[in-house]
């Protein structure tokens, strides 16, 4: 998106602290800007609240307890219908209004909310509701992420535990349309690949058990608080009891055998997004959705392919400065299978990561002004979403305070997680990464809550990644092979350009784009199998990281040189955060209108 050049010119005299060349007429402008922003403010509060009631879900996971006890059928024809009107009228509402007179937050949030009103709109001209199932994310996942007692809906109250009823209940009724949905896809001929359905089959055996009392779904009963009385004890552990035994476990052998006997065979041997009907104009949306640029599946690939080049030229100097004899290949090798590398235990793994904390925390007011108030917790992946997690992730705090932000850290196959890998994956998903970024921006009380609580992923996952290249500020790094841990990690997010385009814009085979990371990274074949079948699960989401990474560098490089002497770190990474995740070319004007407002 592009400011219109009227606006920007505007933004830019106003951050400047410049008087407009209509200075005369300019207390009557300001009224009728202040009335129209007023305007669209209370519409986009109006908005969100309307929002929230329409996915609750969303609202359980921003803290908000008013829908806890709803689960709308989101997977139905109706859901979705009832989505695109809503998505409609709105886009219709702000439009209606429109932008002339805006400036600074008011015309950002204007740009950004109809960008993504008419993105939204134009995701539905693909069938993605077919293929409601795969190994990163299903309805089955969800709720026990929900229904577990370890994730966003608490079980604190009888109301919260009465909530849960509710919700879990109409679980067989999604799972019904949810394998509906796929009948239908097999039909179209809009199907997933073999190999992400073979791991969901054995995902679902791990959360089938012959007692509710064996299931995930019983960690609310077993944690049950103490003050909760006990005749209600005795009828939520009964009626929980039924709702898992009746309804939740036999919908889930529903979809088991759904998915082993009818599924699984008409699965497609093909993993590219590009080989279901109009996967190429799917794929190429994708790849504008997630990176926020105009930016083609080919040229992104070329990008991916020159950052790979580069950072190998980094890697092999941590080559020379180690004294390693060998080639690129060969020390690859070496740092994914020499000991000193490897963790003794799961404890030793999650007491390095919470070292880590301590140590960058005493560095971070060097680099950072803007700090965010929620607090942040290191937990372990659970154990029946390891396999297929990533290494590590992390989940935003609730809205209300009440739960901090998480970094979980994968100690699935221990020997596949190194020790060179931790303190750039730390900076990334945690501190001064995803939690200083996502947290700073549900705090930003000043804006539209559509804008606190949604985000664009290319920024997002853009400032998690140059939040890596941050360490040797940050007092790590010391040691050549953990800065090899870094430059590992930028390449992998460079081989994710060449890889996602590769396999659904240029035909790439799963083994192929497996043999490819194998070959130009040192990450383990666990890791790249897993991370393989993400892109394959999520076409386009990969992308993100680099060029919004990319983008942030170049950003800095600019303020660098054009403020000199008067470049703060500190204000540079204020003015990138605190407007929350913007589109990228949003945060380039904003930045280049920053600049301008230093130099004057």
């Amino acid at each position: 998106m592009t400011l219109r050049p009227l606006a920007l010119a505007l933004a830019l005299t106003f951050a400047a602290g410049v008087a407009p060349a209509f200075a005369a007429d300019a207390p009557a402008a300001a009224q009728t800007q202040n009335a129209k922003a007023a305007r669209l403010n209370a519409l986009y509060e109006q908005y969100w609240e309307e929002l929230l009631k329409l996915n609750p879900i969303q609202a359980t996971f921003q803290g908000d307890p008013r829908y806890n006890d709803q689960l709308p059928n989101f997977y139905s024809a109706e859901y979705r219908e009832k989505s695109r009107q809503f998505t409609e009228r709105w886009l219709k509402t702000i439009q209606d209004i429109g932008p002339e007179g805006l400036s600074g937050q008011d015309l950002l949030s204007y740009e950004i909310f109809v960008r993504d009103a008419r993105n939204s709109l134009e995701a539905e001209r693909f069938p993605g509701w077919m293929m409601p199932v795969n190994q990163m994310g299903n309805i089955a996942t969800l709720a026990v992420q929900f229904g577990s007692g370890k994730g966003a809906q608490p079980f604190k109250t009888v109301k919260d535990y009465e909530n849960w009823l509710a919700r879990g209940n109409r679980l067989p009724e999604l799972i019904d349309t949810a394998i509906d949905n796929m009948r239908q896809g097999m039909k179209a001929g809009v199907v997933q690949p073999r190999a992400l359905m073979e791991k969901v089959v054995p995902q679902l055996d791990a959360l089938i058990k012959d007692k509710a009392e064996e299931t995930l779904f019983w960690g609310p009963i077993a944690d049950m608080p103490k003050d909760i009385p006990q005749a209600d004890r005795e009828r939520l552990t009964a009626a929980y009891r039924q709702m898992i035994g009746e309804r939740i476990i036999p919908s889930f052998r529903k979809l088991r055998a759904f998915i082993a006997d009818e599924y699984l065979p008409a699965t497609r041997s093909t993993v590219g997004l590009d080989k279901l009907p109009d996967g190429q104009a799917w794929y190429a949306f994708n790849a504008r959705s997630a990176t926020t640029t105009d930016l083609t599946p080919a040229q992104i690939h070329d990008i991916g392919l020159k950052e790979v080049a580069r950072i190998h030229g980094e890697i092999r100097k941590i080559m020379e400065q180690v004294g390693f004899k060998g080639s690129l290949q060969d020390f690859f090798q070496f740092m994914r299978t020499d000991p000193r590398f490897t963790y003794k235990s799961e404890e030793a793994l999650l007491a390095h990561y919470r070292g880590l904390e301590a140590k960058i925390n005493q560095k971070v007011p060097a680099l950072f002004s803007l700090i965010p108030k929620a607090g942040f917790e290191i937990r372990p992946v659970e154990p029946y979403r390891a396999k297929s997690a990533a290494g590590g992730s992390y989940q935003g705090p609730s809205e209300d305070g009440s739960r901090p932000g998480i970094f979980y850290v994968n100690t699935y196959d221990l020997p596949s997680r190194k020790t060179w890998d931790a303190e750039d994956l730390y900076l990334h998903e945690a501190i001064p990464g995803h939690h200083f970024q996502i947290a700073l921006q549900q705090e930003l009380t000043g804006l539209p809550k559509f804008r606190r609580f949604g985000g664009e992923t290319a920024f997002i996952e853009g400032w998690g990644l140059y939040a890596e290249s941050l360490g040797k500020d940050l007092g790590v790094y010391t040691d050549p092979y953990n800065y090899f841990g870094y430059l590992q990690n930028e390449l992998w997010r460079a081989i994710r350009l060449v890889v996602d385009t590769g396999l659904h814009s240029k035909g790439w085979s799963r083994e192929q784009v497996i043999r490819y990371m194998l070959e130009n990274s040192a990450e383990s074949e666990t890791q790249s199998t897993a991370e393989a079948e993400r892109y394959i699960a999520w076409p386009g989401q990969a992308l993100a990281y680099k060029i919004g990474e990319l983008k942030i560098k170049e950003l800095r490089a600019l303020a660098e040189k054009e403020l000199g002497p008067k470049f703060d770190i500190r204000e540079f990474h204020a003015e990138v955060l605190r407007d929350g995740a913007v589109p990228l070319d949003v945060l380039e004007a904003k930045i280049k209108r920053w600049i301008a407002a230093r130099k004057g």
